[in-house]
């Protein structure tokens, strides 16, 4: 019975190469000479630090267009609000990974309204989709790229 994953990943070793250029590119501008500022990780939690908060926007823009170039979503980021002490401004960002079970129950409902002979099953971090014709699981995924979820979605082990 054919079926294919449904999931929301990041490869991570993209992500450590977009924040390696991204903090190569801070180093090297003048605006941030002096300030010390640069994009620190820590599991799947980023820490932007500089000395205001402006400054702390302008990297959030240098580091989303190197994450951008290297092929990762950036609905996958979701920002806290910028904290400022003393001569320091820093930014939590933590990266959206996994799909949760609200999510993959908006998925599994989806699927079962779309009238194609489906069945879609949560699975931990991700939603398995089954059927007996390729062609329906092929419709589904279509239908999954037109509905615009808040964070990016794969589709994986497509099997026949």
């Amino acid at each position: 019975m054919p079926s294919f994953d449904v999931v929301s990943e990041i490869e991570q070793h993209e992500l450590v190469n977009a924040i390696d250029q991204a903090n190569r590119e801070v180093s090297t501008r003048f605006d941030f000479k002096g300030t010390n500022s640069k994009v620190e990780l820590s599991e799947w939690v980023l820490t932007i630090i500089s000395k205001s908060e402006f400054q702390v926007k302008q990297i959030n823009n240098i580091l989303e267009n190197k994450i951008n170039k290297r092929g990762i979503d950036i609905r996958c980021l979701e920002y806290s609000e910028i904290t400022e002490n003393n001569n320091e401004a820093r930014q939590i960002v933590t990266i959206k990974k996994g799909i949760n079970k609200d999510k993959a129950k908006t998925i599994v409902k989806m699927i079962k309204n779309s009238k194609l002979k489906l069945q879609a099953s949560i699975q931990g971090e991700q939603v398995r989709i089954s059927g007996k014709k390729r062609d329906d699981l092929q419709n589904a995924i279509s239908e999954l790229k037109e509905a615009k979820f808040d964070i990016p979605l794969q589709y994986i082990n497509f099997r026949d």
